[in-house]
């Protein structure tokens, strides 16, 4: 494996992404403290993303509405915009790339660039170049924290480091110096579960974990991923291999005032057919479908098989099945807080295999032309025209194009 003697990573982080975009967006938010919360009127959720005076005050992301209250009296809880988070990151993403090309998008708010020989003489102006660009092309609100190491492990933690619209570098020979004083905490996917683990192993802080070996680090975690941090933080240029598409979902908690089976069920058809619609655009059958409901004090889970489908009559017909079994086993009161739908045992198009035994291809090809039918149509008209049953989404809208980290929407999510 081979060991960079120079800087070779860039790493770049918005800073309060969500909640920066409705501060760039509306005027009235700037410079004032600000909350994105899922939609309207809620009080009994969380706060999705704080902006930066929000967080000088105490606030969290995914605190609790009255906890952030009670740190901050005169926060603003602004609704969810994910279209317009969306259209910014898009629009941010090309202003980088006409700077330098991106190398992965990691998530809504973080993307890491591969810098070439020429670009790693100079990495603060290159990293003034780029927020320069940012505020002239897109807005100064909407800033970023660069951090340049290594490989994109190391550039990752420095990024964050000198928050909000920092700039942190490690040259190979400062290391590992500047992860000696850093929490255990600051490592991506060390939680407060994976710290219990290590204090139980002896190891309370960088000093010791870098003191490890490689297989004693796959097996604190577990895995492979535990040898392949080790390497990271020792400085390797570690390539971790692509993951595979195993399932489309979506979930959704629901409005204080929608929390019934009834609404639960409507706004579940709604989440799987948008699911569904992923699923065929990207070229894949289902084996199985999942819903799963979130009470006060209690959850319910329950899956069938699917005959390696696509369609949305297939789909949804599994999904009422499910739905008589929750009806039958929670209670006809419960509150119904959040839901969620999955489609998995995927697929791909081209190595379909039907089952056997189950003589129905005839009955699914004519559900596969109907739903294609609906699809076309729709795309023409760029939002829901045609639909299996009532399309009405939930208060707040946006049914399968929430606000999410870990997955870019497109503008089909908002039909």
């Amino acid at each position: 494996m081979r060991k960079p003697g120079t800087i070779e990573r860039l790493y770049l982080d918005f800073d309060g992404f969500f909640a920066s975009v409705e501060q760039q967006a509306h005027p009235e938010y700037r410079g004032r403290p600000i909350g994105v919360v899922p939609f309207a009127g809620t009080t009994s959720t969380c706060v999705i993303a704080a902006s930066k005076e929000a967080k000088a005050y105490g606030v969290k992301n995914v605190m609790n509405i009255q906890d952030a209250k009670n740190a901050c009296p005169d926060i603003i809880l602004v609704p969810q915009s994910p279209d317009l988070y969306r259209r910014a990151h898009n629009a941010l993403l090309s202003e980088i790339h006409m700077v330098i090309p991106v190398d992965a998008v990691k998530s809504i708010d973080e993307l890491t660039c591969r810098l070439e020989p020429g670009e790693r003489h100079d990495p603060e102006e290159l990293s003034r170049k780029i927020k320069d660009r940012i505020a002239a092309h897109v807005g100064p609100f909407i800033t970023s924290s660069i951090g340049f190491a290594a490989n994109r492990q190391l550039a990752k933690i420095a990024g964050k480091q000198d928050k909000p619209d920092g700039t942190t570098i490690w040259h190979p020979d400062m290391m590992p110096g500047p992860l000696l004083t850093l929490p255990l905490s600051d490592i991506p996917g060390v939680g407060s579960r994976m710290e219990v683990r290590l204090e139980r192993a002896g190891i309370y802080d960088m000093a010791a974990l870098l003191a490890t070996q490689p297989k004693q680090m796959r097996k604190l975690w577990r895995n492979v991923t535990g040898e392949r941090l080790w390497y990271a933080l020792h400085g390797y240029d570690v390539q971790t291999p692509r993951s595979g598409r195993g399932m489309f979902g979506h979930g959704r908690v629901l409005p204080p005032t929608h929390r019934s089976a009834r609404h639960a069920e409507e706004f579940s058809r709604l989440l799987l057919v948008k699911a569904a619609r992923r699923m065929r655009r990207e070229g894949f059958y289902a084996g199985r479908v999942w819903l799963w409901l979130s009470m006060k004090e209690d959850r319910w889970f329950g899956q069938l098989p699917l005959p390696i489908v696509h369609d949305d009559m297939a789909c949804l017909s599994a999904l009422r099945q499910l739905w008589a079994q929750a009806r039958a086993e929670i209670s006809p009161h419960a509150r119904i807080i959040r839901i969620g739908v999955t489609l998995l045992d995927l697929s791909v198009a081209t190595q379909r295999q039907l089952d056997l035994l189950l003589n129905d291809d005839v009955e699914r090809r004519k559900w596969e032309r109907i739903t294609h039918a609906v699809d076309h149509l729709n795309t023409r008209y760029g939002r829901t025209i045609v639909s299996l049953g009532e399309w009405t989404p939930p208060p707040g809208g946006n049914a399968g194009g929430k606000i999410s980290y870990t997955r870019i929407p497109r503008a089909e999510d908002f039909w």
